[in-house]
This record gives C-alpha cells, sequence and structure tokens, in this order.
C-alpha cells in the first residue's frame, strides 16, 4: 500500500468518518480511531477540540494539504470580502486537484494531487503540474491525450458513488471540465457535514 493510500484510510479512521463516502472505507466495518486504544471511550470534546477536529477533517479532506498552505488559504479568505467561511470553501474548491476531483477524472484527491504532478493535465490548453494552480471561473482543465485512456480514469469517471457538482461543466467523452463559477458552501457535495465556521473560529483565536 503507498504512502499516501494508507494516510487516506487513516484519516477515515481517526476522524471516525466516512468523509470522501467510498464504499472501501475502513470505516463502514469499524468506527473507532486507529492504534492500539482506539477503542477507548471518547470524552466530550472541548470548544477547542471540537475546531481543531473540523479543521482536521476539511484539511484531510483535500488530501491532507500541509498546514502552512491550508493557513494562507485561510488568511486569504479572511481578507476577501464577503463571509469567510463561503470564501474559504470557494478558494479550497477552486484548486486545481479539488477540481480535477469533482470531475471524476481521478478517485481521490491523493490521486488528483499525483495526476497533476506527473503531468497529465491541462489548464486552458497549458500543461500543469501544480496541484494547488488556482483556477478561475472560465478555465477548461482537460486530461492530456495521451493519458485518456489510463485505466485510473476510465474507472473514476464510471465510479456510481459520486455526482460532479453543477459549477463544473464535464465532458467525459473529451475528458475536458470548465470550472463555471466559484461554489458556496452549499453548492459543494460533500459526503459528511463540514464546519468551516469553527476553522474560522479555530484560527481567529
Amino acid at each position: 500500500m503507498s504512502k499516501r493510500q494508507s494516510a487516506k484510510y487513516k484519516i477515515d479512521r481517526r476522524m471516525g468518518e466516512n468523509i470522501w463516502g467510498r464504499p472501501k472505507s475502513p470505516v463502514n466495518r469499524r468506527e473507532y480511531g486507529p492504534g492500539q486504544h482506539g477503542q477507548r471511550r471518547k470524552g466530550k470534546l472541548s470548544d477547542f477540540g471540537q475546531q481543531l477536529r473540523a479543521k482536521q477533517k476539511l484539511k484531510g479532506y483535500y488530501g491532507d494539504i500541509s498546514e502552512k498552505q491550508f493557513r494562507r488559504i485561510y488568511d486569504e479568505a479572511n481578507r476577501r470580502k464577503g463571509e469567510t467561511t463561503e470564501n474559504l470553501i470557494g478558494l479550497l474548491e477552486s484548486r486545481l486537484d479539488a477540481i480535477v476531483f469533482r470531475a471524476k477524472f481521478v478517485p481521490t484527491p491523493f490521486a488528483a494531487r499525483q495526476f497533476i504532478n506527473h503531468g497529465h493535465v491541462k489548464v486552458n490548453g497549458r500543461r500543469v503540474n501544480i496541484p494547488s494552480y488556482r483556477c478561475k471561473p472560465g478555465d477548461v482543465i482537460e486530461v492530456r491525450e495521451k493519458s485518456k485512456q489510463l485505466t485510473m480514469v476510465l474507472e473514476a469517471v464510471a465510479l456510481p458513488e459520486r455526482d460532479v457538482p453543477d459549477y463544473i461543466e464535464v465532458d467525459h467523452n473529451k475528458m475536458t471540465a470548465k470550472y463555471v463559477r466559484m461554489p458556496a458552501l452549499a453548492d459543494v457535495p460533500y459526503a459528511v457535514v463540514m464546519e468551516p465556521n469553527l476553522v474560522i473560529e479555530y484560527y481567529s483565536r
């Protein structure tokens, strides 16, 4: 098992939730956390604990991005006009790896990061290999011609457990996706409840 695959399962177990809604999640079999102390009774979380958990869950969902990177996204969301919670979700969903995942070109956010790193993706006709690349409304994302028949891509397109949200227009015949608009929290098809308001409280302490 690869390091990323292992990390993906640990995040589910640590949170006690199937955060990507995958049929193979270990949480479907056992809801307690990993490790020898995972089955101990959990005490009630403090306010800080709830905020930290919400932050770790949201950060983990997007491929377990680094704390430094996540903090930068929060700072930008806080600087922008409008609600910080909505800005935070909009910025996370405008990342190239998030769009590649949402478009069902790959099965997981971890796979999206690797797929982009390996040069399989173009944005507006130019190859981009930076997963955190910020897409703008109107940008067209496509899988490179040589990569369209990769087994991982074909299997991801056929996945029944998730749909493409309406802020992304996808043509799976051409393997292209258009980022239509920056979404609001209510538009994003999370498999579990996310609490970006608690993330904002965590950083604004």
